[in-house]
């Protein structure tokens, strides 16, 4: 009887499936890895400014609060941008002749804003509200990083889904006890944070609500 199989069909086979096996794993690593990744989340993303504006030095070092440029952030969805006149009103009498800071003085001149690139950015169908936030006590720093400690601004946090469910599931670890703690970048939760944070939620109307829904998100 003639033989159908050569001689090295079993063993290529096994090689076969092995190769396989293998392909598959190093697949979903792969696919793991990419989900994870900056290029995804855009952890670590710094767009280019009109002005290579410091957090660092503004806010680090000379103590900047976020509401002298970002004056929406506890009345409207958005933080907003600062107008040119924020920026003029130290740079009218500070570093008058610094180059870097034409693109300030042209906008003033001509009444045109300056075009800032937002960093932190969500996918349309999401729906944030920053002042809402900020009223219950989530501070800056819980989604921006350590934003006084960047010469130049960059996306610090992955704001996935999970980051924001998270949150939503258990808002204890993040409330703050009042306005000045939302907004100092060092702060850091006490030993007793879940307790006492289970007790802002209490009072400030989120225990007992439920924040996970699907419409407080997507609107």
């Amino acid at each position: 009887m003639a033989q159908i199989f050569s001689a090295g069909a079993d063993t290529s086979l096994k090689l076969f499936l092995v190769g396989a096996a293998v392909a598959i794993v190093a697949g979903f690593v792969l696919l793991g890895g990419f989900v994870g990744s900056g290029y995804r989340t855009n952890v670590g993303f710094r767009p280019a400014q009109p002005v290579p504006f410091s957090h660092k030095h503004h806010v680090g070092g000379l103590g900047l609060d976020c509401r002298y440029c970002h004056a929406a952030v506890e009345v409207s969805a958005a933080a907003g941008f600062p107008p040119t006149h924020t920026c003029m009103t130290c740079h009218s009498q500070l570093y008058t002749d610094a180059a870097m800071l034409a693109p300030v003085r042209q906008s003033m001149a001509n009444n045109r804003p300056l075009h800032w690139s937002r960093i932190a950015t969500l996918p349309e169908y999401v729906y944030f509200d920053h002042s809402i936030h900020i009223a219950k006590g989530v501070g800056c720093s819980t989604c921006h990083g350590q934003i006084q400690e960047m010469p130049l601004a960059y996306t610090a946090k992955a704001l996935t889904m999970g980051f924001c469910i998270g949150c939503h599931r258990d808002p204890a670890p993040y409330l703050r006890a009042n306005e000045a703690e939302v907004f100092d970048m060092n702060w850091r939760p006490a030993s007793d944070q879940h307790a006492a944070g289970e007790r802002r939620m209490a009072e400030r109307g989120i225990a007992g609500r439920n924040i996970t829904d699907c419409y407080t998100c997507h609107r």
